[in-house]
């Protein structure tokens, strides 16, 4: 299985880009996706998720009311739509999709999730 994370770019602050994530490769069942992200010299950090079936939303606060995370089921593509964007929001952001069952607090950590997309630069000027 593999994920394929795009649409980054370059953006002045107070923009918006769409990311989107795929997968290609044979088929499987995802319990949830997830958006992660890692700043220049920070770890990395928990953006937003997903479940796949109940479509139930979660959201770090720090991008919570500018940040919205979809599912096209049908496609397998999950999307992150950011808006208001900020400096302090340039990352390489990955997607990630998990295939266990695990709590929602767990949905904020990377062993919750088990194929990994290879990142996509977003750039935030001010």
């Amino acid at each position: 299985v593999q994920l394929q994370a795009f649409g980054g770019g370059l953006v002045q602050a107070g923009g918006s880009l769409k990311l989107s994530c795929a997968t290609s490769g044979r088929a499987f069942g995802s319990y949830v996706w997830g958006w992660f992200r890692q700043a220049p010299g920070k770890e990395r950090e928990f953006v937003s998720a997903i479940t796949w079936r109940a479509g139930t939303k979660f959201y770090a606060e720090s991008v919570k009311g500018r940040f919205t995370i979809s599912r096209d089921a049908a496609k397998d593509i999950v999307y992150l739509q950011m808006n208001s964007l900020k400096p302090e929001d340039t990352a390489v952001y990955y997607c990630a999709a998990g295939v266990r069952s695990v709590g929602s607090r767990d949905l904020l950590y990377e062993y919750a999730y088990n194929y990994w997309g290879q990142g996509t630069q977003v750039t935030v000027s001010s």
